[in-house]
């Protein structure tokens, strides 16, 4: 729980009471591999923070699966806008790795944004955060080719986008496997 807090000092000053009352809150869970989190068509209860590992955002296809998102250590997921609306969420997470995350349920946070002080930037930093990742995207699609979308996205986590099977990144930068293939080779 050290580490949620020492990333929340970095963005915010929260004091002992406030803190007390957010980790109260706060549950750790650990998954394996390839373990969905949240499931389409279910209603999203939780805010998650990684500690561990990482997760993929996902379209479930009959073929082929479309990733759209990536998320790391020391970021927040969730289905966040199921979260909020409180209506079935028409995507899936899923780890990639084995993942250590700790999460807060929608009453929970609501119960944290009224008992204390920096409740509510708690929110607004996780809100950001996932409106970032999207974002993030979006810009990438309409910016970028399809290479300088693997060139960033290898850039901004070679340690970890290594682990990712390729099939993932592929859908993530909107090309085929062969395509992704064909990329790898010109760049090396």
């Amino acid at each position: 729980m050290q580490q949620i807090r020492d990333y929340f000092k970095t963005l915010v000053d929260i004091g002992d009471e406030d803190w007390a009352i957010f980790s109260s809150k706060l549950l750790e869970s650990t998954h394996p591999k390839k373990e969905v989190i949240t499931q389409k068509g279910k209603v999203e209860n939780y805010l998650y923070f990684i500690t561990e590992g990482s997760v993929r955002y996902f379209i479930p296809k009959i073929e082929n699966d479309l990733t759209f998102a990536f998320a790391f250590e020391n970021q927040f997921i969730s289905a966040y806008d199921s979260f909020l609306n409180r209506t079935p969420s028409t995507y899936q997470i899923e780890t990639l790795a084995p993942t250590k995350l700790w999460r807060i349920s929608h009453a929970d946070l609501n119960d944290v944004y009224k008992q204390t002080k920096v409740g509510n930037t708690i929110g607004r930093l996780a809100a950001e955060n996932l409106f970032l990742l999207k974002s993030e995207r979006e810009q990438s699609f309409l910016n970028e080719s399809a290479e300088e979308r693997y060139l960033a996205l290898f850039k901004k986590r070679p340690n970890v986008i290594k682990d990712i099977p390729l099939k993932y990144i592929a859908s993530y930068i909107g090309v085929t496997p062969q395509a992704l293939s064909r990329i790898r080779k010109r760049i090396t």
